[in-house]
């Protein structure tokens, strides 16, 4: 049965429960996807999103279960057409975008020998549309209809978190970075400290590594999963700006830099892995997008990594399939669901196993 616990009160915390969440290397029972339909927001692009959201899809499904969100019987049977040959299961749960990563609930897990007691817990926060950018109708719900959809125990934060600004290697480390967590427009009343010992509690992690800032143009205010990710326990990686004329070539230095000089929770020297940077990638207006290869989602059996027209897109695959070798490494296009603010990790949400 699923149990709401409110994190307002003096319950105990998921950690002290012995949850955490695992590195997204780990067994997944599920992705949860959201499929993109409003016309509103996506204009004449819509249907290029939909391409590229169906290829990756396609490309997730080769090695785990699908959960696709639908607003409305009218776009479930959009989606079930374009999406026949893929083995998926719809659920009718209203959002505003296809951003699972961030309006999806944060999925900890914990290890229990010889019982039958449910191993998986959802963690729910406030959501206040990426610092009051872009509040849609719906976001602010999915956690929670996702969480009792599952009847999972639920743990219910009062202060703002997206997923897309935590990185955790699943042995007490978590990245993330000061120009989201510590922007005053998350959560103006809490210190670093308490946001600290808040990620501390809810994800289950012992250490907390802060990156200063993150990509041009972000407007996630810097999300660690454009510009930092853990391949495997102490092993991080990151960019690297083939010249000054990436717009994010000194930024990608000083992230370098930073990673280099960070030890994990069991005190362990990080092991930094650079992969080229996509360079410069601008829109139909002639305006710069962050565009990052680390925003790659890592499957069962497969990892998917954004490609954007870029020279360095087969560059950057290869690279990163090296760290992944029981694992197929793909590049798909995402650069028209960048247009919308992200790539591929951004509008995926796996669920542990």
């Amino acid at each position: 049965m699923s149990e709401d616990l409110n994190m307002d009160s003096d319950r105990p915390t998921p950690q002290a429960l012995g949850f955490c969440q695992p590195a997204e290397w780990e067994p997944h029972t599920a992705c949860w996807l959201a499929f993109p339909s409003d016309r509103d927001l996506w204009l004449e692009d819509l249907e290029a999103a939909q391409a590229e959201f169906i290829a990756l899809a396609r490309a997730i499904a080769q090695s785990e279960p699908i959960e696709i969100l639908v607003p409305n019987l009218e776009i479930e049977a959009i989606a079930k057409a374009a999406l026949k040959d893929i083995p998926v299961r719809f659920h009718l749960i209203p959002f505003g975008d296809i951003w699972m990563r961030d309006i999806s609930p944060i999925f900890t897990t914990k290890h229990q020998e010889k019982s039958q007691e449910n191993t998986t817990a959802a963690l729910t926060f406030q959501w206040n549309g990426w610092g009051h950018k872009y509040m849609l109708e719906g976001d602010d719900l999915v956690a929670e209809r996702i969480a009792k959809s599952l009847q999972i125990p639920t743990f219910q934060f009062p202060w703002v978190l997206e997923g897309g600004a935590v990185e955790v290697d699943g042995q007490g480390t978590c990245l993330t970075t000061k120009q989201c967590l510590l922007n005053p427009n998350r959560n103006p009343e809490m210190s670093q400290a308490e946001i600290e010992s808040g990620l501390k509690q809810a994800l289950g992690v012992r250490k907390i590594l802060w990156i200063e800032s993150g990509l041009l143009n972000d407007h996630t205010d810097g999300h660690i999963d454009t510009i930092a990710r853990f391949v495997a326990p102490s092993v991080v990686m990151c960019m690297q700006a083939a010249s000054t004329e990436d717009p994010n070539y000194q930024v990608l230095e000083d992230i370098a830099e930073q990673l280099s000089r960070f030890t994990d929770a069991r005190d362990r020297p990080l092991t930094v892995v650079r992969i080229p940077s996509p360079g410069l990638v601008l829109d139909s207006d002639g305006e710069i997008m962050p565009a990052s290869y680390l925003n790659f989602y890592i499957a069962n059996g497969g990892v998917i990594v954004p490609t954007y027209d870029s020279p360095f897109d087969r560059q950057a695959v290869e690279a990163i399939s090296a760290h992944f070798p029981n694992r197929t490494t793909v590049g798909l296009s995402a650069k028209t669901i960048l247009l919308g603010g992200g790539a591929f990790h951004c509008i995926t949400c796996h669920q542990p196993a």
